[in-house]
């Protein structure tokens, strides 16, 4: 089984626009969390996942947003998190409000959580991934550090796509993964192969100014910080 995985969209149609165009043939599509937040789409990045029921969890953003609860938000992510809200109708809020902490896809192969397995908000980076995250799942999928990597033991792989909304390790381009997973069990029959993708960042800067979101969320992604 081949799956194509996303993380971090963040409201970025731009970028999901080119991942969803670049991926190649797979079998299915699966999302870490945070469709929403900081870029000026999430309207029709939401409708870009549910329109092609990509298996996604609840990111702190996601959550914020249709649940109106706190995060350590800055000026910017709070800005992003109100902006989504008050463009989203009811139907997109309720979807975003019913996103579960952590759910299971291929026949349990794959479990996807946004943060860490013991708590969603908790930022867990490559380096820091471990064998004990892993339960009975070959593949661990976790977003929220918009950090790509992957570590590969016996029991199975733990990985971060990237983000594909708001890269921070330094590229600029779109972030994603395609995953095999292959016939038996634990990190031998799991293949991560991480990918980047180049995306018309001026025009997200142009619609950040447009939209009257603060200038910072789009001149950072020049920096992928």
């Amino acid at each position: 089984m081949r799956l194509g995985v996303l993380a971090d969209i963040h409201g970025n149609r731009i970028a999901l626009d080119a991942v969803l165009d670049d991926m190649p043939s797979v079998d299915g599509v699966v999302c870490a969390g945070d469709v929403v937040g900081y870029n000026p789409w999430p309207a029709a990045c939401v409708e870009a996942v549910r329109d092609r029921e990509i298996p996604t969890v609840m990111g702190n953003h996601d959550r914020a947003v249709a649940r109106d609860t706190g995060f350590r938000f800055n000026a910017m992510a709070a800005a992003g998190v109100e902006y989504a809200r008050d463009r989203l109708d009811r139907d997109a809020l309720s979807w975003l409000a019913g996103l579960p902490a952590e759910r299971a896809a291929a026949d349990g192969r794959v479990k996807l959580v946004h943060g860490h397995p013991e708590d969603p908000d908790r930022y867990t980076y490559p380096d820091e991934f471990s064998a004990a995250m892993l339960d009975r799942e070959d593949l661990l999928v976790t977003g929220h550090t918009h950090v790509q990597g992957h570590r590969t033991f016996d029991a199975g792989v733990v990985m971060n796509p990237g983000s594909v909304g708001q890269p921070r390790d330094g590229d600029p381009r779109a972030g994603y993964a395609v995953v095999e997973l292959g016939s038996g069990s634990g990190g031998d029959a799991v293949t991560v192969e991480e990918r980047r993708v180049e995306y018309d960042v001026d025009a997200v800067v142009d619609a950040v100014r447009e939209s009257g979101l603060p200038e910072r969320i789009g001149t950072r992604l020049y920096e992928g910080r």
